[in-house]
């Protein structure tokens, strides 16, 4: 039988693979299409790692941790786009990292979860306090945008000081929202963090192992040394192959931003989402989903912000007005879903459907800028 883990260790196999058709030149939509599959299990691995240094370091280390490398994975691939001057493919891909967080991998956990269980329950404190930090960032990414189209003669380098300007305010907004998690209001996240302990209970005992036993710190360290390199490899491959191997499958930067390279990087957390939904813990599942949108807007697109600044790019956070209106409905939408703190199959369904709604739009919007 085939488990979730198993498949991952499968998929290792592109990583060679992709290797040699770039060397080989077996043609950019191979190059393409190999990395983007060998990227899903090291961020899976890069999760793995991050989890079991969390468990030697503590809770408080352990927490920052988590939430440090959490979006990893999106940050490398959309680091690497940035250096390389695709800024719309950057802005398009923190966009879409949001949207999908939000609903394919929350609405696929409900939906799941939903033809199992009747109903599910989970913090809505918690998931009221993270609609309302998702609103900031809405607004927050939204500002630039509307200076852009409200006022004439507003520079580029006006815009980017503007942009690094806020960035600032939401990473010190994420930093808020972690002590607010972590330290003083830390009972209201209880339930999840409980779950997340059952779950690495109930392995170590399939495993036969004391539970005293405490993971090899330093070999997970250079585990996690050894796939965020593999990340990196990945990405630049799949970065350098990503014009032309676009261009030949009919694509445009949007589309790819916005829908496949967000789904390449958020794989594996997809999959953790889902099967702790099948397994009726939906505040684990819910936290998966909100929290990794929370980073990307909170702490990625940010510090992606900071970084071309210092780079010499010009990214900043004045976006595609319909990117914009794509964000807001998905923010919206699950905001009203989850502010009740209870799911079923139904809400999980709406979440699928207005997912797959913006990724026709995406697909049929005649955006040619970004990849030329």
């Amino acid at each position: 039988m085939f488990n979730q883990n198993t498949i991952f260790f499968i998929l290792l196999v592109f990583i060679p693979i992709s290797i040699a058709a770039h060397y080989l030149e077996w043609g950019e939509v191979v190059v393409f299409l190999t990395a983007g599959m060998a990227i899903v299990p090291l961020a899976a691995f890069m999760g793995v790692a991050t989890e079991e240094i969390a468990v030697v370091v503590g809770p408080n280390l352990g927490g920052l941790l988590n939430a440090t490398f959490g979006n990893a994975t999106e940050l490398i691939i959309a680091f690497v786009a940035l250096k390389a001057g695709l800024i719309e493919v950057v802005k398009a891909t923190i966009t879409g990292s949001i949207i999908s967080n939000l609903l394919l991998v929350m609405g696929f956990a409900m939906f799941l979860g939903g033809l199992r269980f009747k109903e599910q329950d989970f913090q809505p404190t918690a998931a009221r306090m993270n609609a309302s930090l998702m609103n900031l960032a809405v607004i927050a990414i939204l500002l630039p945008t509307a200076v852009e189209y409200t006022s004439s003669g507003v520079g580029e380098s006006t815009l980017q000081q503007l942009s690094v300007a806020v960035a600032i305010i939401l990473i010190l907004v994420y930093v808020l929202s972690l002590i607010f998690s972590m330290k003083t209001h830390s009972y209201l996240y209880d339930v999840g963090l409980a779950e997340q302990d059952e779950e690495v209970a109930e392995e170590i005992e399939e495993k036969g192992e004391e539970s005293e036993h405490k993971p090899n710190f330093w070999l997970w360290v250079g585990v996690l040394l050894v796939v965020t390199l593999g990340v990196a490899v990945e990405s630049e491959l799949l970065v350098d192959s990503l014009e032309e191997a676009t261009s030949s499958l009919g694509l445009t930067a949007l589309f790819t931003g916005v829908i496949l390279l967000p789904i390449i990087g958020n794989a594996a957390e997809h999959a953790t989402a889902v099967t702790v939904a099948i397994k009726n813990k939906m505040d684990l599942s819910v936290s998966v989903a909100v929290g990794s949108s929370m980073q990307i807007a909170l702490f990625v697109a940010p510090v992606l912000v900071i970084a071309g600044w210092a780079i010499g790019q010009p990214m900043d956070l004045n976006f595609n007005p319909f990117e914009l209106v794509a964000v807001a409905v998905a923010v919206l939408i699950a905001n009203s879903i989850s502010s009740d703190g209870n799911s079923n199959w139904l809400e999980g369904s709406l979440l699928l459907a207005t997912y797959a709604v913006l990724g026709l739009a995406f697909y049929f919007h005649p955006v040619v800028t970004g990849l030329g």
